[in-house]
């Protein structure tokens, strides 16, 4: 691992912990065209959605989606910082035109699930939250939670 690669993990730990300005601190460091680097541009968004901050974070994500479009990071953002900004139906439109990549993660099929709830179509919410259960069981504990599916609870249980 060179210094470049563990200046980007240094910063991640601090995303991880919620210490935003120190992984800035960090990010700060790096030379001016690592900021071209797909891993860096989305440490920059985490540390906006951290601080919602879902405008400029949306801008990111939109950055992301550009560097990696096949990567189903970029859009589970942008979807997810438009339905912070009550542009629930355009988050909707994201995820859907996303790339096919997305199909794989359990988190499009949840926050689909959330947005067509909070939309509410909650036949289909539950139909997006199946799907997402059976990729990964964790998402039932959240979900139960979520209030985004506040609308839906008991039928979770």
């Amino acid at each position: 691992m060179n210094d470049q690669d563990r200046t980007i993990v240094a910063a991640q730990g601090y995303v991880e912990l919620g210490l935003f300005d120190e992984a800035r601190r960090v990010l700060r460091s790096l030379p001016r065209e690592a900021f071209e680097r797909s891993d860096v541009i989305e440490i920059g968004l985490l540390c906006l959605m951290g601080e919602h901050r879902w405008s400029e974070a949306l801008a990111a994500a939109h950055e992301l989606c550009t560097a990696s479009p096949s990567d189903p990071g970029g859009f589970i953002h942008a979807a997810y910082c438009l339905h912070e900004l009550g542009r629930t139906a355009e988050a909707m439109e994201v995820l859907q035109n996303g790339p096919k990549s997305l199909k794989g993660k359990s988190v499009y099929y949840y926050n689909l699930g959330c947005y067509n709830a909070r939309l509410g179509q909650i036949d289909r919410a539950l139909q997006y939250l199946e799907i997402a259960f059976e990729k990964d069981k964790s998402l039932r504990r959240l979900a139960r939670k979520d209030p985004d599916l506040a609308a839906l609870r008991s039928q979770l249980l």
